[in-house]
């Protein structure tokens, strides 16, 4: 079975897809990495993946915009709607300092899920949106990103791109929830 998931290799959609594979039992699945839900609702239509899985909402960050523009352009039914604990960490590049950071980037989920950390703790440091939490650790760590940079992603994204967590949990709620969706065709 394939999966394809909005996100990069180490992402929250990752989990996701790992936590739905292992509760439906499905043995061993091939993960696409898709980036946007756009992404994975073409593909599914497409029928080059078996199965979506995309965030739908966060219980601090609200409705996951990307995810309602793109399911108002796509067919699909949803086989099941879960949710997965999300813990956000702050990331950089081996050897760089909280006082080296003049930038802060994330997917627009996680920026809202940690506004008040970021008021507090990098009062005007500059914030921007990326594509996926993921995506910019990986960008982060290839040096697309300047190394003055720093990235709000999962502890796998640090782990798997060799970043350092300059500081953990830093998600404004301590239950930070995010509900997913498995997405199949219609009539599948």
């Amino acid at each position: 079975m394939t999966i394809g998931i909005s996100g990069a290799r180490g992402s929250f959609s990752e989990e996701a897809a790992r936590t739905y594979a292992k509760v439906a039992k499905i043995k061993a699945p091939k993960i696409d990495y898709l980036i946007s839900v756009e992404n994975v609702l073409e593909t599914l239509e497409e029928k080059e993946i078996d199965l979506g899985i995309f965030p739908i909402e966060n219980s601090n960050g609200g409705v996951v915009i990307e995810a309602v523009h793109a399911m108002a352009k796509h067919c699909f039914a949803v086989k099941k709607i879960f949710e997965i604990d999300v813990r956000h960490n702050l990331l950089v590049r081996k050897g760089v300092s909280a006082d080296d950071v003049n930038l802060i980037t994330s997917h627009d989920q996680a920026l809202k899920q940690c506004r008040m950390y970021l008021k507090r703790q990098w009062p005007g440091i500059e914030l921007k949106e990326y594509a996926d939490t993921a995506k910019a650790a990986a960008d982060l760590a290839n040096g697309i990103l300047p190394k003055t940079t720093a990235v709000i992603a999962p502890k796998a994204a640090a782990k798997l791109y060799k970043l350092d967590v300059l500081d953990e949990s830093i998600q404004d709620l301590k239950f930070n929830y995010t509900s997913f969706i498995a997405a199949v065709r219609i009539g599948s």
